[in-house]
């Protein structure tokens, strides 16, 4: 017992004498709350921003990710209209067919098709970069752990390593990523897009906006059931006090 107390005591030293540094380039950062307008029992998602999310996925991430849930028609309920939508849609080629002959064939993509994927399978995604997988971007903001405040961390989290940290080759430090060292590198500068409405596009304004498409893009029913839960909690709240009034009615001369 003893000396299994000694050992633990030294294990402890060992650690607490470790450099800074050492701690510093294994522990990401704590998230900060990014306060988005969809967080929250009765927040939206702010349809400017979705859509200039959708422009920043288009021109910078769509080069390497996926959305396979997602199709084009569904960008109507950003607020999209459907000459705009047939429209981003057919910027991109979407392979078809067999026709007649047999043979499979490229069309312009239509509303009903699927956000085409950048590779057209996982081992040429692979090959093009380096033997990593760029994950599809489809559920991304409900698939870790922070949610949207991490992917929006992630995006404006790259920095250059501090003194006596070092790299792996190919990697990149990030102040949020666990380890700080990440394989893709920074993905935004500033005035990589020029958006539509003319809004500045700085880091943070595209990491915001890219942030807040993904998340609508992982829960596009997110209001409809947030409305429909508070539509049944006023229910069930006035159902209630209709039961305790019939309640005390019933019994009032029952002592």
């Amino acid at each position: 017992m003893l000396r299994s107390m000694l050992k633990a005591a030294a294990v402890a030293g060992t650690l607490l004498a470790a450099s800074p540094t050492a701690f510093a380039a294994g522990e990401a950062e704590p998230i900060p709350n990014a306060n988005f307008s969809f967080e929250g029992l009765f927040g939206t998602f702010d349809r400017a921003s979705a859509q200039r999310g959708l422009q920043v996925y288009m021109e910078v991430c769509a080069a390497c990710h996926s959305l396979h849930h997602l199709s084009y028609r569904n960008l109507r309920d950003l607020g999209l209209s459907e000459a705009e939508v047939r429209a981003i849609a057919a910027t991109v080629q979407v392979q078809d067919g067999p026709n007649d002959e047999g043979q499979m064939f490229e069309r312009p993509g239509r509303p009903s098709d699927r956000f085409r994927s950048p590779y057209p399978n996982d081992q040429a995604a692979r090959a093009a970069q380096n033997g990593a997988l760029p994950p599809d971007l489809s559920v991304m903001v409900k698939a870790r752990e922070g949610g949207a405040d991490y992917v929006h961390a992630l995006l404006t989290g790259y920095a250059d390593p501090p003194e006596g940290v070092q790299l792996m080759e190919g990697m990149n430090y990030n102040r949020f990523f666990p380890g700080h060292q990440i394989a893709m590198a920074p993905p935004l500068s500033d005035d990589r897009v020029s958006f539509h409405d003319q809004t500045p596009a700085t880091v943070e304004q595209m990491a915001r906006d890219v942030t807040t498409f993904l998340a609508w893009a992982a829960e596009p029913e997110l209001e409809q059931r947030r409305a429909l839960g508070v539509k049944v909690v006023l229910f069930l709240t006035i159902l209630g006090g209709l039961a305790y009034a019939v309640k005390r009615k019933i019994w009032a001369d029952v002592h």
